[in-house]
């Protein structure tokens, strides 16, 4: 699907599809799974966390930023990030109500 078709989709499917689409990545659910831990921002310590390169890293994390999940906070030299508190609970509703649309009872 070319980019000029997200109109024809409401602004909760866009910004929905946007969100998975940034969570399709192992090394972002790693990311995202330590900073969930530490329950607090993550500065330089995912790259001795996860074993990747800074650069990879920086890339995963601005994905993760444009996509609205992450925050960042600038402290010195260095950005902090943590969970953007509001995309979160949206991405977690939408979720939730779109597995519970499903019916199991209905045959294809």
């Amino acid at each position: 699907m070319g980019l000029t078709k997200t109109e024809i989709f409401t602004e909760e499917q866009n910004k929905l599809a946007t969100m998975l689409k940034a969570l399709a990545h192992p090394a972002r659910i790693a990311i995202l799974e330590q900073i969930i831990k530490a329950n607090a921002c993550i500065c330089g310590e995912l790259v001795d966390e996860l074993g990747l390169a800074q650069a990879t890293i920086s890339q995963h994390l601005k994905e993760l930023k444009n996509a609205g999940i992450i925050q960042g906070t600038i402290e010195g030299v260095t950005v902090c990030y943590c969970i953007e508190p509001v995309a979160w609970k949206l991405l977690q509703d939408n979720l939730a109500a779109f597995f519970r649309s499903y019916n199991p009872g209905k045959c294809c």
